[in-house]
């Protein structure tokens, strides 16, 4: 079982690094953070590939439309950028990546139907899908297959439930898990009302598990209140709640979407507790006509802070790519892209082999190769799929995230 280190001992930067594989006898270390200096990605949302046949085909599921459009995008973008350094650099054994990306608009039969028509395209691998629910539908399907997926930040434990899949992110459990430690051991409160969203497994699993060590940590949970994809909209009762109950910190295990309405509305009833999310919270600062100042103070487990120094070179990137800055969305599925590359070095597979074959030899490649990611340095994964790496914690501070 992967080992979970303590947020309290994650506070080391990843030293700022250049893209790189290498092959041994023991395992592959491919560095990604920081990856090509010299090469500048080029602006656009699809990676100039080589003509149909000739290179690896990698298919991106996501979002791209609708509520949950800046997670599938930031996805679509990261793996796009980490496709365009790889290829630049030589490929990967000399042979180039092709990415399409298609659009779930976080509907898990959506999902299904984008992977249909990527497989009709001819995909040898997946990145994705971005979000949980859809991710579970499509691992079904390509365990079916036997075609290799990575999913970014699908962190329901049932999403790399089939040996085919591995993940970039955290589970649901550990997130949970985490979270109550870091309050926990920075004393961060003692009495911790939570919200959540009880009609999807992200939000229900993560809670969970929280409230599971927050019995180990002495904390308290003084409210405990659910709302559903139906009644996202009015958070009165449950802040009312919270703020009867003197909860010193309130716990969002959601999405960033709900979470901006809730610090508005709770700015509206003067209620000012510490605010903390998890990864479904990135994203805040971007929601459109939201008073970022409102998200001041909001803390956050987040594996990614574009203010890290061994980031600046992927967010330069990025911006002059994309025109936005990166989320960890984004990091995320960079990070899966070089996995990619370092399980097809590890494992010697070639593009005319077939993606049944292709996952085989990767599924066991995956568990030999370490990463240097944005994500997190010395990256390794266990055959249940699951990624060894520390956690990490940030702070909104002056509308930018400070990892603490």
């Amino acid at each position: 079982m992967r080992k979970l280190i303590s947020l309290g001992l994650a506070a080391a930067m990843v030293a700022s690094l250049t893209a790189c594989g290498s092959n041994s006898n023991s395992g592959t270390t491919t560095t990604a953070a920081g990856a090509a200096e010299s090469t500048t990605a080029a602006a656009g949302n699809d990676s100039e590939a080589p003509a149909s046949g000739e290179g690896f085909k990698v298919g991106v599921i996501g979002p791209l439309t609708g509520g949950a459009a800046a997670y599938g995008n930031a996805v679509k973008n990261g793996a796009d950028l980490a496709v365009k350094e790889i290829n630049a650099a030589g490929g990967v054994n000399g042979v180039m990546l092709e990415l399409n990306a298609q659009d779930d608009e976080h509907d898990a039969q959506k999902s299904v139907n984008a992977y249909n028509t990527l497989k009709d395209w001819g995909a040898q691998m997946i990145v994705g899908s971005t979000t949980s629910g859809p991710c579970i539908a499509v691992a079904a399907e390509t365990a079916n297959d036997n075609m290799f997926q990575i999913t970014p930040s699908g962190s329901a434990v049932e999403c790399v439930s089939p040996d085919n899949v591995f993940r970039v992110c955290f589970s649901d459990p550990d997130q949970g898990m985490a979270a109550a430690k870091y309050i926990g051991e920075n004393k961060l409160a003692t009495t911790v009302a939570i919200i959540y969203d009880s009609s999807t497994e992200y939000s229900s699993g993560i809670r969970e598990a929280f409230m599971k060590e927050a019995e180990n940590q002495g904390i308290e949970i003084v409210a405990d209140e659910a709302f559903t994809a139906d009644n996202a909209t009015d958070f009165s009762v449950q802040l009312d709640k919270a703020k009867e109950a003197n909860a010193e910190l309130v716990f969002l295990p959601i999405y960033y979407q709900e979470a901006s309405i809730i610090l508005k509305q709770a700015s509206d009833k003067e209620f000012a507790p510490i605010f903390f999310g998890v990864d479904g919270m990135d994203g805040i600062l971007s929601v459109k006509n939201f008073d970022t100042s409102l998200a001041e103070g909001v803390m956050l487990l987040t594996p990614f802070s574009t203010t890290e120094e061994s980031s600046k070179k992927f967010t330069s990137d990025y911006v002059a790519a994309y025109g936005e800055d990166p989320n960890q969305f984004a990091a995320d599925s960079y990070d899966a892209v070089y996995a990619l590359k370092a399980a097809i070095e590890k494992s010697g597979v070639t593009p005319d082999m077939s993606a049944s074959d292709i996952c085989d030899a990767m599924k066991a490649a995956m568990t030999e190769i370490s990463i240097d990611g944005l994500t997190g340095a010395g990256m390794t994964w266990n055959a249940a799929g699951e990624p060894d790496k520390e956690p990490k914690a940030a702070k909104i501070v002056n509308g930018a995230y400070e990892m603490q």
